[in-house]
């Protein structure tokens, strides 16, 4: 070529884009496959796409090998969730208000709970195709299950856990991990002893983390295909599905609003992006903006309205619940409905009276007196209809004794504001009367008692009499605001005498008024606890055709929200201490589980595995330590950022870093109960970013090399899982291995639960053995012409060996106790894990040994020290009721029981001293190693 030609030069690619090479005569068609992940990006938001032949949807490159591992994971994965599934065989922590919620859907009655309905929506389904009936009562932790299709149910938690396992593989596959590291996460999770105890009962927190590992998996897919081409079916298909997978997850648990967030963020920083490209029109802009909005704002909500549809068409019974409720909410359960009603009220009308704030309960009273105070009838609020909700209203101005009043004689005479009235109980005939008595339950000097008080033929005092304040009324009823009228006007009611107000709120009278609410006068009453209206009304002076009205039925968006005010408003008091409760700072070390169960001397206690829990938090304080590094790098000029390994790693960890963060960091600004369990979700994003790090940290080491130092750390954790097992599965322990397992001390589950060898478990079975009510005894003598006949009654608790005889057990640290259920009006105190736990050790040194009744007095009582437990008592004992081994026991025993001076014997003499010697001697052939102290 000469030198007066110039050889054309290729076209510059867009300013960013690496130079092309070239095509060579081998290979004469360009690929953009080489690029890595920032010049992808690059590229398609430049036009340079790869051909469809070359791209995997959602950006998953998974060898067919990778998939036959990965089935191979699942097997592993349903091996460890699916062992002895059906054990225990009763009820375990949460399961009494989970299982109890299974039974209320499927009998239609209506109940309250603080979750969203969707985790339990699937139990049910799973006990109801197996038959279940919803007549199991779940009332206390350790009861068995009766009649309960209890492993169907528990399958639902497990079959999700299962799932989380090769989700998470994906994910990281999806992130550009490599192999090692997907395999490492996904057996991370399969032996995470927490993840496992939690999915294994019938419980919420498992569909929580299938959930949100599912949506963070299909957003990795979505951004994939977003960097491949937007708009693609492939790519719609992606977006959908994570909106709707974001439903899901808010759908189990509000903590999914943690996850909404997560993926909100991300979503943000998209937009952010690509309204910084002067590449993107602000049409196409817009297309991406009102997509993201549709299938991330728009569905989630559907989704979640979809799921209390569900709810509000299956509950349509009356149940504990609906006391919760507003009103107009109660009017829509069957059985519920009210018929229209007078909406006039006038001295003479018999009314039901309605508190506004709490609930709406009636007030009521009933022929039973206060125990303390004035002695006079009870004035309470009662959450139902019934006949002592009725009270007549009658004009305070009139003296004489109005009884029998022919009420068609008189005017209607309304009542208004200012108006001077009295209640009088219908039922009872007491009036509505206040005084200067200090109330049962709130005892302060600005309440009042409100009672029951009166006669027949007795017109009564000042003290019943109580002045009408108009509030509001409805703005559909002029009149309501001039003179109460049903349904329509809130009034206050003010004492005459005291000038406090008729009031009510949230707190229970004791077991004399049945629980029911307290009603008092108060000085200092706030207002919404002191309005009230009148729900019905009946005067025999209004004609048939007068105006009437009724309840205005809510509709499914109003019953929508006003269940989630009443659920955030119960979530946020649960401020109730809990045994085994515990604050964020301790979730990422660990400091202490949850006892879900103790029973036979097994114990299920929550507790993560500690390799993969320590690890994960180190590699969050790693990532937060390389980031701050490479800030301060960057301040000082270091274009670390220009790497793009470094922005890879960066994009990867930082995302899982957000997740984790989003889902603990909120925990700290609630009052609320909190428990370990809460954790869970930010664990699992923890783990895969663990892995993220080992993933970075491995990068430039031969693959054995990696597959090597992954093996290991897999060994750890399966050692600590297989550890720590017979705390998730319930299986016999032993208490030396048990307290070498503490490897924090405070871990407190209860090691002298467990049995000192394995051998004790095989007489668990006589546990199930029911205990006669009549005491064992013994007749000791009675030989013809011997000694007198002396009856021995075995009164003795079962010595601390043999406490395999009980079937229920007790912890040294406190029983298992569930979460508090704010709607189940049942203390959360009273549901332990068993009824006849075994008492403290601090007591059982002063239980009584036995009692011995003389049929035949032959002798005077010996009180002597020697008389505690004679050999010619012992042995007979032993020989005839076949306790040797207990008797063994309390003989060895016995120097420890004279020193504390904790047993006491009524011990009456049947036979000569001088038969000592031969009952000695029975007693060296029983127990030739027990010796009496003398």
């Amino acid at each position: 070529m000469s030198g007066s030609v110039r050889a054309r030069r290729p076209a510059s690619p867009p300013p960013g884009l690496p130079h092309a090479v070239p095509p060579s005569q081998r290979f004469p068609h360009q690929r953009h496959d080489h690029l890595d992940a920032d010049e992808r990006r690059e590229a398609a938001s430049r036009g340079y796409v790869p051909g469809r032949k070359s791209h995997s949807s959602g950006g998953l490159n998974i060898a067919p090998g990778e998939w036959k591992l990965l089935a191979l994971i699942v097997l592993v994965a349903c091996a460890v969730r699916f062992f002895r599934l059906s054990q225990p065989n009763s009820i375990v922590f949460d399961e009494v208000h989970f299982g109890k919620f299974a039974s209320k859907y499927i009998k239609s009655q209506y109940f309250v709970d603080v979750h969203p309905p969707l985790a339990k929506l699937l139990i049910t389904l799973a006990g109801f195709v197996s038959g279940y009936d919803g007549n199991f009562d779940f009332k206390d932790i350790a009861k068995v299950y009766e009649h309960v299709p209890y492993v169907a149910m528990r399958m639902v938690p497990a079959i999700l856990g299962v799932a989380t396992v090769p989700i998470s593989y994906l994910t990281l596959r999806g992130l550009d991990c490599r192999a090692t590291t997907a395999l490492l996460a996904s057996l991370f999770i399969t032996f995470e002893n927490g993840m496992i105890t939690q999915s294994r009962h019938i419980l919420l927190d498992s569909p929580l983390i299938f959930f949100t590992a599912l949506t963070v998996f299909l957003w990795t897919g979505f951004c994939n295909e977003d960097k491949h081409e937007p708009f693609t079916e492939t790519w719609w298909a992606w977006l959908v599905l994570s909106g709707l997978s974001l439903g899901a997850v808010v759908s189990c648990k509000w903590v999914g609003l943690f996850t909404i967030a997560t993926i909100g963020f991300s979503t943000i920083r998209q937009l952010w992006l690509l309204l910084g490209d002067l590449r993107v029109s602000p049409r196409l802009f817009i297309k991406h903006f009102l997509a993201r909005a549709l299938c991330l704002i728009a569905i989630p909500v559907v989704f979640y309205m979809f799921m209390f549809w569900i709810h509000f068409l299956i509950l349509q019974n009356p149940g504990d619940g609906d006391g919760f409720m507003s009103s107009e909410f109660q009017h829509t359960l069957n059985g519920r409905g009210m018929a229209d009603t007078f909406a006039d009220v006038a001295i003479g009308s018999e009314v039901s009276i309605r508190h506004v704030n709490t609930q709406g309960g009636y007030l009521h009273s009933h022929p039973h007196n206060y125990p303390a105070g004035s002695n006079q009838q009870q004035i309470t609020l009662y959450p139902h209809r019934d006949d002592n909700n009725v009270w007549r209203i009658l004009n305070a101005t009139h003296d004489e004794v109005i009884t029998d009043i022919d009420w068609n004689a008189h005017p209607l005479q309304y009542i208004t504001p200012g108006m001077r009235v009295k209640l009088t109980h219908i039922q009872t005939n007491k009036a509505l009367h206040s005084h200067d008595v200090r109330p049962p339950i709130s005892d302060v000097d600005f309440q009042n008692e409100v009672s029951g008080y009166g006669m027949p033929n007795f017109a009564g005092d000042i003290n019943d009499d109580w002045i009408v304040e108009i509030e509001k009324g409805d703005r559909r009823d002029r009149e309501s605001s001039k003179r109460v009228r049903t349904l329509r006007t809130q009034f206050r009611l003010r004492h005459a005498v005291t000038s406090c107000y008729l009031f009510s709120h949230k707190v229970k009278l004791p077991d004399w008024a049945w629980e029911q609410q307290e009603v008092t006068c108060n000085k200092q009453a706030e207002k919404l606890n002191s309005l009230w209206y009148v729900e019905t009304a009946v005067h025999p002076k209004l004609p048939p055709d007068a105006p009437k009205v009724n309840y205005k039925l809510p509709s499914f968006v109003s019953k929508f929200l006003e269940l989630q005010q009443v659920m955030w408003t119960t979530n946020a008091g649960l401020t109730d201490r809990h045994t085994f409760d515990s604050r964020p700072d301790a979730w990422p070390r660990l400091r202490r589980g949850i006892n879900f169960w103790v029973k036979d001397h097994r114990q299920i206690y929550l507790i993560g595995n500690p390799m993969v829990w320590w690890l994960s938090t180190a590699a969050v304080f790693a990532y937060v330590a390389v980031r701050g590094i490479l800030f301060l790098r960057a301040k000082r000029g270091f274009r670390d950022f220009e790497n793009t390994k470094v922005v890879k790693y960066d994009t990867l960890c930082g995302f899982l870093f957000v997740g984790w963060g989003l889902h603990y960091f909120p925990f700290y600004i609630m009052q609320r109960q909190l428990f370990l369990h809460h954790y869970f979700p930010a664990l699992y994003f923890a783990i895969l970013l663990s892995c993220g790090v080992f993933d970075l940290v491995t990068s430039t080491l031969r693959p054995r090399v990696r597959l090597q130092i992954a093996a290991i750390l897999l060994f750890i954790v399966v050692l600590n899982y297989v550890y720590l097992s017979p705390l998730v599965y319930g299986n016999p322990w032993t208490k030396a291995k048990c307290q070498k397992a503490k490897w924090l001390k405070t871990w407190d589950f209860s090691c002298n639960d467990f049995y000192d060898n394995y051998s004790q478990y095989d007489h668990i079975a006589q546990a199930a053995v029911p205990v006669t009510t009549q005491p064992a005894a013994a007749t000791i003598g009675g030989e013809p012409g011997g000694r007198g006949a002396v009856v021995v009654e075995d009164n003795v608790p079962p010595p601390k060996h043999a406490a395999a005889e009980s079937a229920d057990t007790s912890v040294a640290f406190g029983q298992a106790e569930p979460g508090y259920d704010a709607f189940s009006g049942v203390p959360h105190e009273e549901l332990k894990s068993s009824h006849s736990a075994v008492a403290p050790p601090a007591f059982i040194e002063e239980k009584e040994i036995s009692s011995v009744l003389a049929q035949q007095p032959t002798a005077a009582p010996d009180t002597s020290s020697e008389g505690m437990l004679a050999p010619e008592v012992a042995a007979p004992l032993a020989a005839e009721a076949g306790l040797a081994d207990r008797v063994a026991e309390i003989l060895g025993d016995l120097k420890e029981q004279e020193q504390v001076g904790a047993a006491e014997l009524e011990h009456t003499q049947g036979a000569p001293l001088e038969d000592e010697a031969e009952a000695d001697r029975a007693r060296n052939e029983l127990f030739p190693g027990a010796e009496v102290e003398r």
